[in-house]
């Protein structure tokens, strides 16, 4: 087990994350269908995205809830997406970052909960 420190470190939880996510029995349609031939470049984002948040090293732009929005998923998605990242993390990583990669991604996934359900019943759309 290792702490989470550089770019690399983020690359194996990303990959390995995301090669459980697209073989999931629940979130795989999802995620393939959307995505579809365009894996290596959602990876290239992602990898962005957990490098400024876990290493404070800005490298990712852009607003990461509006392609979300209105994808058909509710509770037990997101569910299942923070168990396999936990998982994934609790198998490779320990440590500060470790624990604060977990907090961040189930308070991103009650954010992102809390905000499609809300424009859901709203039947509108956030701003872009």
């Amino acid at each position: 087990m290792k702490e989470i420190l550089s770019i690399s470190d983020i690359k194996l939880l990303v990959d390995t994350f995301y090669d459980k996510v697209r073989n999931d029995e629940l979130l795989a349609d999802i995620f393939n269908g959307v995505i579809k031939n365009k894996w290596p470049q959602h990876l290239e984002k992602m990898y962005r995205f957990w490098q400024t948040i876990l290493l404070g090293e800005h490298t990712y732009y852009g607003s990461p809830f509006a392609p979300h929005a209105h994808l058909p998923i509710d509770a037990k998605h997101f569910e299942r997406w923070i168990e396999l990242f936990y998982g994934t993390i609790d198998e490779l990583f320990e440590g500060e970052k470790a624990d604060e990669a977990k907090w961040r991604a189930q308070k991103m996934a009650e954010m992102f909960l809390f905000k499609i359900e809300y424009y859901k019943e709203r039947d509108s759309k956030p701003l872009l």
